[in-house]
């Protein structure tokens, strides 16, 4: 290993440390009571003082909070996430349950936003100026500007509930058909939402970083050189490719949480509904073990990302090792 890649390992490994204690935290200064939402209101209410404590002490909530981190440290060096307050089955197993559904969407969302956004941005940028290269950046604007909820909301509207060609919510039936045309039919409302929201940051980059590469030496001596336009737009985008790479891992933080507010719209059976449904229960264990996965898929991502680009672009490796 590197001494740059060592560097960059402990860097995130204290990312890591710290996004492990807030993870810890945060669900705890939320405002509420488990005991509150594990029984009916009509009973939670009429609870006795020993009643409620017995209750927490099930679940191991009555004890110090530092006992409590305590435990829960020495349960992520055991692989066990402890029990979901809501569902009484260990986290692991509702994670695997949704984590491939959230993968799904997610790596769908990312290679679909980065794909058309970097066609889109590479079309305005040879057009700068021109009345379809306004008339892009403005739609795009208008799309990024709008939260993703709203953005589903009105595809819901359009498709399902005046088209009626897919489903108004995209959860599985109960049934479980879980063929191939299903999962695609409940999946096309949740991924187009999650791709429109990404679009806006690859397109900027994508229009910018070509516009950049244009005005570079070589392209003016491309041309100087009578290549046919084709060829010259294939050495600019190729460079104005790199920025591009970097966004695509970088935006995965980005996607991972506006597929949580999507999954939610469209009662999608992902980490972000999985996220929602611990909210409302207080479900520490669920809230945690969700957060952790998803903290560690946004840091790996950007690892990869620290680790490829050098390779991807020989200037930056020249600098470093300039420097080393």
């Amino acid at each position: 290993m590197t001494a740059h890649a060592a560097r960059t390992l402990l860097q995130y490994g204290l990312v890591l440390l710290v996004a492990v204690v807030l993870n810890f935290a945060l669900p705890r200064l939320a405002p509420g009571n488990p005991v509150d939402y594990l029984l009916p209101p009509e009973q939670a209410g009429s609870l006795t003082p020993e009643q409620r404590e017995r209750v927490l002490s099930q679940y191991g909530l009555d004890e110090p909070v530092s006992v409590q981190f305590r435990e829960y440290l020495a349960g992520l060096v055991r692989g066990d996430l402890l029990y979901s307050i809501r569902y009484g089955r260990p986290v692991g197993e509702l994670l695997v349950e949704r984590v491939g559904w959230s993968a799904l969407l997610i790596g769908g969302g990312a290679v679909l936003s980065t794909v058309i956004g970097t066609l889109l941005g590479f079309w305005s940028a040879w057009r700068r100026g021109r009345a379809g290269d306004v008339r892009t950046l403005s739609a795009v604007m208008l799309i990024d500007s709008m939260p993703p909820f709203f953005v589903g909301m009105l595809l819901i509207l359009l498709f399902s509930v005046q088209l009626g060609l897919f489903p108004i919510i995209s959860a599985m039936p109960a049934i479980g058909d879980v063929s191939p045309v299903e999962v695609g039919k409940r999946l096309v409302l949740p991924l187009a939402t999650l791709t429109l929201a990404g679009i806006g940051p690859v397109y900027l980059v994508a229009r910018s970083a070509l516009i950049s590469e244009l005005q570079e030496d070589y392209v003016l001596m491309a041309r100087a050189k009578g290549l046919i336009l084709r060829q010259v737009r294939r050495h600019a985008q190729r460079n104005a490719l790199l920025p591009v790479s970097t966004v695509l891992l970088t935006s995965l933080g980005a996607l991972v949480g506006g597929a949580a507010v999507v999954e939610t719209v469209f009662s999608y059976p992902g980490i972000g509904r999985l996220i929602y449904e611990g909210v409302l229960a207080r479900d520490y264990p669920v809230l945690q073990g969700a957060f952790l996965l998803l903290t560690i898929g946004v840091l790996a991502a950007n690892f990869v990302n620290d680790l490829l680009y050098p390779l991807l672009d020989p200037r930056v490796r020249h600098s470093r090792s300039a420097s080393a």
